[in-house]
């Protein structure tokens, strides 16, 4: 095309072609696009515009097509997403339903429930199972009290119905002064017994609570093994029982009237339940970082299915022998070692005796 006349044409050029407005040798145009046609033209010095084009129609279908298949893929991959985000969420937060379900049932006082848990290696997991060892170890600690409250009052019942029998039976008709006299002794037996089992009760509620006062001094635990051994040998000597003892000096950190307390009630025990003419062995030895206090006696033993126990309050394993004893010596000797971050644990044989052994930090 010069001076607006048309030089040649291509067989396949469109009908009616404008020509380029501001087309100058030195200006660069940048290519156009008119309808579906995409031009580009070149100005050369003599005047002359070369243009060139072609019909994009063909292309641009092909990208609305594709930009079709581009929004309904995007649409599905969308759907189905947050149709696998609401199921994944779902999973995921039905174990806290499960929790918040399970938490309302044991508030309404159905201790026995416990959360499903399906998967224990995410964290939702792992925080049931900790819940469940909750809730298991709550149960636990309601049913010891359900029966610490019933052997309770089973144990006060007892001193209480005779002191109100004593009470009727003197009222019934005039008796002897003699007679007053043996049912007053026996009313006041009964309250002592109450009045016993009361102060162990508030002092193992103190212990329970962390507000039992309790020394720290540096004391002999040998010594204070050989004042308990003074104290109880009376007693080893009516039922005919031997005390051996093998007691080095060791010190360690508590309050001896309290360690005293746990000794004491040890040998009583070992010397009530032991046979006649048998034997009590006390030794004491130092191991590392503790010192380890041993009361070992040749009585009947402890059967295995009781020796799990017989640190439970009001348990007693030998029924038989177990009249005016309230069966919460060994539960107060328990607590009262490990307030002092000491362990007291059983072993025994039946038919050949059983033995404590206490271990307190050195």
């Amino acid at each position: 095309m010069r001076d607006g006349k048309l030089l040649a044409r291509s067989a396949n050029a469109p009908g009616e072609v404008p020509r380029p407005l501001n087309a100058t040798p030195r200006q660069p145009q940048p290519p156009r696009l008119r309808g579906t046609f995409r031009e580009v033209f070149h100005a050369t010095p003599p005047g002359e515009i070369i243009l060139a084009g072609r019909n994009v129609a063909p292309e641009l279908n092909e990208l609305r097509r594709a930009a079709l298949w581009l929004t309904g893929s995007g649409g599905v991959i969308l759907l189905v997403g947050l149709a696998g985000g609401w199921w994944s969420a779902t999973r995921a937060i039905r174990p806290i339903g499960d929790i918040s379900a399970t938490a309302v049932q044991i508030a309404a006082g159905d201790l026995t429930r416990r959360i499903s848990v399906a998967d224990t290696h995410n964290e939702l997991g792992q925080l049931a199972t900790v819940l469940n060892s909750t809730f298991a170890r709550l149960e636990s600690a309601f049913a010891e009290q359900k029966q610490f409250t019933s052997d309770a009052a089973h144990e006060l019942r007892t001193p209480v119905a005779v002191v109100l029998t004593q009470a009727q039976t003197a009222l019934n008709r005039e008796r002897s002064p003699a007679e007053y006299r043996e049912t007053i002794i026996a009313c006041q037996r009964a309250a002592q017994r109450m009045r016993r089992l009361i102060e162990v009760l508030l002092e193992l509620a103190r212990l329970d609570a962390g507000q039992q006062p309790m020394q720290r001094l540096r004391f002999d635990l040998s010594q204070t093994a050989r004042e308990c051994l003074d104290l109880i040998r009376p007693l080893a000597e009516e039922h005919h029982v031997t005390i051996l003892s093998n007691l080095s000096a060791l010190e360690c950190v508590g309050d001896p009237e309290r360690i005293a307390q746990v000794i004491t009630n040890l040998l009583t025990n070992a010397i009530q339940y032991n046979h006649e003419s048998g034997e009590v062995r006390l030794t004491a030895q130092a191991q590392p970082g503790a010192v380890v206090l041993t009361v070992a006696d040749t009585g009947q033993g402890i059967p295995p299915e009781d020796l799990p126990h017989i640190f439970k309050r009001f348990y007693r394993a030998d029924k038989s022998r177990s009249a005016g004893r309230s069966g919460l010596g060994l539960a107060i000797s328990k607590a009262l070692v490990e307030a002092h971050g000491g362990t007291l644990e059983a072993a025994s044989q039946p038919g050949a005796g059983s033995s404590f052994t206490l271990r307190l930090p050195g």
